[in-house]
C-alpha cells in the first residue's frame, strides 16, 4: 500500500432500476422514491434530504465517473459494494457491474465485495404493525446451497478479482460478509462453514493469487429483523479462518437508547469504548469504522405514527455535522496511531440516503463529509 491510511467507503446500489425491485415495487422504483417522499416525523427532524446531484442512475457510467472522481479526489480509496447473491443469483448488481466497471476512470479507485448476505426483507417501506409485531416478509433468504454458493465463487473470482481496480491486501483480494450467523446456517454447522471457506480460499489460490482475504462484518447489536448476535467470537472466526474483521455502522455497537433522537457525540463515545474493548476480546486485526449518521426514518411508512417500535422506526442520530464528523475521525485517527490499528479505516457510508449516512453531497452540507475525510485522513 502505498498510502498511509487506506479509506474504504461502504456503497450501498439501491439507486438504479432492478428487475426484481420492479416486481415488488412496480415499474422504475429504485430507492430514491423514498428519499423524494421522505417527510419530516418530529419537530426539527430534516426530510427530506436532498442530493445534490439530483436522482441519479448509478448503472449509468457517467454518473459512476462523477462519484468516482469527488471519492478519489477527497481521500476515498476503496468502495467496498454491498452485494447481493441470493438463491436465485445476482440481485442489484448493476451499479457495479455497469456503472462502476464500465465508467473510464474506475483505476483512480478500488473496489471489494462486501456479501450481504442478510435475509432481504420487504422493509421499503415498511409499517408499524410489522415491527412492533416482528411481523416481516422475508423476500430473499440469507441462506442458500452449497451449489449456488460454489456458483458464487466462481462468478467472484473470475468477475472481480482478476479486475486491476479491485482491492488487494498484501496480494490477497478483499472479501467481506456481513452476516455470519446466515452464513453459518447455510452450511449446518460450524465445521461446514469452515469446508466453505477453504473452498474458497482453495479457487483463490488456484487462480493465481497468494491468498484470500476474509474479513467479517461484526456486531454485538442487530439491527435489521433477525439478525443474531455471534457468540464467542473469538473463537469463530479464528475457526473459519478470518483475516480481519470490522464494523459497517456504529449503532450495531451502541444502543440509541434517546427517542426520537440520540446524539452524535454520545453515539461516537460509546463506539469507542466497544472498539477499545472488542480488541481486547478478539486478536484478529481490526478495521475500526466511521459513521456519518443515522436516519432511517425514510423507509417506514409515511403516513403512520414514528414511534421506537424496532428498525426502521428508531432513533435518529442527531447534530452529526461535517465539523463533528471531523472531529470523530481525528479522534480515531489517533487510536489508530497510537495502538498500532491496521491504518485501514471502513467508512458508513458513500450513500446510504435512506438510512442517514451518507458522504454524497447534499443541499444543506454540500461536500463538507467529503471534505472532513480529506482534512484528516486525505493529506496523509
Amino acid at each position: 500500500m502505498s498510502k498511509q491510511y487506506q479509506i474504504a467507503a461502504y456503497y450501498f446500489p439501491n439507486y438504479h432500476h432492478d428487475k426484481q425491485n420492479e416486481l415488488v415495487h412496480g415499474r422504475g422504483w429504485n430507492e430514491w422514491e423514498l428519499v423524494r417522499h421522505a417527510l419530516p416525523r418530529f419537530p426539527g427532524h430534516r426530510q427530506p434530504r436532498v442530493p445534490l446531484w439530483g436522482y441519479e442512475d448509478e448503472a449509468d457510467p457517467k454518473v459512476m465517473t462523477r462519484k468516482i472522481d469527488a471519492a478519489a479526489d477527497h481521500g476515498i480509496d476503496v468502495f467496498l459494494f454491498d452485494w447481493y447473491w441470493y438463491e436465485q443469483g445476482l440481485y442489484l448488481e448493476r451499479g457495479l457491474d455497469e456503472g462502476f466497471l464500465n465508467a473510464p476512470n474506475n483505476q483512480r479507485l478500488k473496489f471489494a465485495i462486501h456479501w450481504a448476505n442478510h435475509d432481504w426483507i420487504d422493509i421499503h417501506p415498511v409499517g408499524y404493525y410489522s415491527c412492533a409485531f416482528n411481523d416481516h416478509r422475508i423476500l430473499y433468504p440469507g441462506k442458500i446451497s452449497r451449489n449456488t454458493y460454489q456458483n458464487l465463487v466462481k462468478y467472484v473470482i473470475r468477475n472481480y478479482f482478476k479486475h486491476p481496480s479491485y482491492w488487494l491486501i498484501d496480494g490477497a483480494p478483499y472479501f467481506s460478509i456481513y452476516d455470519l450467523p446466515s452464513f453459518i446456517r447455510s452450511f449446518d454447522d460450524l465445521d461446514g462453514a469452515a469446508q466453505a471457506l477453504a473452498y474458497f480460499r482453495t479457487e483463490t489460490i488456484a487462480a493465481g493469487f497468494p491468498d484470500l482475504h476474509l474479513n467479517q462484518v461484526l456486531w454485538n447489536t442487530g439491527v435489521l429483523p433477525g439478525e443474531k448476535v455471534v457468540a464467542n467470537p473469538d473463537e469463530i472466526l479464528k475457526r473459519l479462518g478470518f483475516s480481519s474483521f470490522t464494523s459497517y455502522v456504529w449503532i450495531h455497537h451502541v444502543a440509541l437508547d434517546s427517542f426520537p433522537e440520540t446524539e452524535f457525540q454520545t453515539v461516537f463515545g460509546k463506539y469507542m469504548e466497544y472498539w477499545r474493548r472488542i480488541t481486547q476480546e478478539i486478536s484478529l486485526p481490526y478495521f475500526p469504522n466511521a459513521s456519518v449518521g443515522w436516519d432511517s426514518s425514510p423507509r417506514t411508512i409515511q403516513s403512520e405514527v414514528f414511534s421506537n417500535v424496532g428498525y426502521p422506526f428508531t432513533p435518529c442520530i442527531a447534530n452529526g455535522t461535517p465539523e463533528e464528523f471531523a472531529r470523530a475521525l481525528r479522534e480515531i485517527k489517533k487510536d489508530m496511531d497510537a495502538n498500532n490499528t491496521p491504518r485501514i479505516l471502513t467508512v458508513n457510508s458513500w450513500n446510504e440516503w435512506t438510512e442517514g449516512s451518507y458522504l454524497e453531497p447534499d443541499t444543506v452540507n454540500g461536500t463538507g463529509y467529503l471534505e472532513a475525510i480529506w482534512d484528516v485522513f486525505g493529506k496523509d
